[in-house]
């Protein structure tokens, strides 16, 4: 007898025989609170489908909180829904909305704080201030989330994901709309941002700042007020993304500030005002890229230097390439240029003469922007002709030297 019950104590303590705590109409608990204060480490909630009204509930234990059907968790326009703090918490299956909005405080859906071994997975988040804000964290993962903001104003909009000061963060396959910026870092290192889907979002798709050796990649960041600024940072790898319809008179793709020792490779911009705006940057090499339909494919201004352009197709773009002074530090080699009109005698695929891709014109238009009015007129083409054959304005080192004849073939991303 004495053996059978040390048997039982024993099973008892083992992960696989855990509590699962049901809450909801007819069940043992009716509400979310309850069962959070009557759960022990390792139990699982499970919350059937229904509203739930939420004053912010903190979960410090090691949980699981898993929505059945997404049942809805409903701030009142006044509150935060959850305050997350501890290790091995896994949230999975709700529909977040309305919580609450404050001038002075950073009210979010669910805020994460002093964290780790977070997943915060398969959730919708609606008319929220900021989605998820997470601080001082490491080691988590947001995946597979919707998140749709109050589209309001940038001061009154919060950032659909927040990081701050975290490290080893995973971020993937979001989906993120409305928001200040769809996805912000600031004080983050270590991590990873991959496949998602950041539209419509009133200042960036990404925004971070003060953020070195992350990983973007596989992202598309698409009709944004710009789609991302890379901001006083180094080590900073964008992989295969999308920059797409960023257009505004302060609309890029990709802004570049203070940022050095960085790689930009098989990455597809198209239609944005400006593809890749560089202030600031050095040690950038920008490999196997496709400029597509832009009104500038790049603007390079003369702060930056040691900067590689390689391997990347410019098509159909209004120029491509701006820069606002005449001393060249950077490298242009081996692109594929649509606007040029070398030739290449000995055939071995790279023009026999040099290409320049500023333009007399653009150069104009730096100066005096109000001069874009005479884009594609006759008096401009003959211009920019003579500039060709005789260089007096523009940068006459800014140029490749071997350009290529042909387009490389460059997977752009749909």
């Amino acid at each position: 007898m004495k053996n059978l019950f040390l048997i039982a104590c024993v099973l008892m303590a083992l992960p696989g025989l855990c509590r699962t705590l049901v809450v909801g109409k007819g069940q043992t608990y009716s509400t979310i609170r309850e069962a959070v204060a009557a759960a022990q480490d390792r139990d699982t909630i499970l919350v059937k489908k229904g509203t739930y009204y939420i004053n912010n509930i903190v979960i410090i234990k090691s949980i699981y909180l898993i929505g059945e059907n997404y049942p809805l968790l409903h701030g009142a326009d006044k509150y935060e829904i959850f305050t997350v703090s501890g290790k091995d918490i896994t949230i999975k299956g709700f529909h977040f909305t309305n919580s609450g909005y404050s001038a002075m405080n950073d009210f979010a859906s669910v805020k994460i704080i002093d964290a780790s071994n977070i997943i915060f997975e398969n959730n919708r988040v609606t008319n929220a201030y900021f989605g998820v804000h997470i601080a001082n964290s490491h080691h988590f993962t947001i995946r597979s989330n919707y998140f749709n903001g109050l589209t309001k104003s940038e001061q009154t909009t919060g950032n659909g994901i927040h990081l701050w000061k975290c490290n080893n963060a995973l971020i993937e396959n979001n989906e993120i709309h409305g928001h200040r910026d769809g996805i912000y870092f600031e004080f983050v290192t270590q991590s990873l941002i991959q496949k998602n889907f950041s539209e419509g979002n009133i200042r960036y798709g990404l925004h971070f700042m003060f953020s070195n050796d992350n990983w973007y990649v596989e992202n598309t960041f698409k009709n944004n007020g710009a789609g991302v600024a890379v901001m006083y940072s180094k080590q900073v790898h964008m992989l295969l993304n999308h920059f797409d319809s960023n257009w505004g008179a302060a609309a890029y793709g990709l802004l570049l500030k203070e940022i050095n020792d960085s790689k930009i490779d098989s990455n597809t911009f198209y239609q944005n005002t400006v593809g890749i705006y560089m202030e600031g940057t050095n040690r950038i090499n920008v490999t196997n890229n496709v400029f597509k339909a832009n009104g500038w494919a790049a603007k390079v201004q003369a702060s930056c230097m040691d900067n590689t352009f390689f391997h990347n197709n410019f098509l159909s773009n209004t120029f491509d390439v701006g820069t606002n002074g005449t001393l060249v530090l950077n490298t242009f080699n081996n692109n594929y240029w649509d606007k040029y009109e070398g030739y290449d005698l000995n055939k071995d695929g790279f023009g026999d003469v040099a290409y320049h891709p500023v333009s007399m014109y653009s150069t104009i238009v730096e100066n005096s922007p109000n001069t874009l009015m005479l884009l594609r007129s006759f008096m401009v083409s003959l211009l920019d002709k003579a500039e060709r054959a005789i260089p007096s304005l523009t940068p006459e080192n800014l140029r490749d030297d071997q350009p290529l004849m042909k387009g490389l073939k460059l997977k752009e991303k749909k």
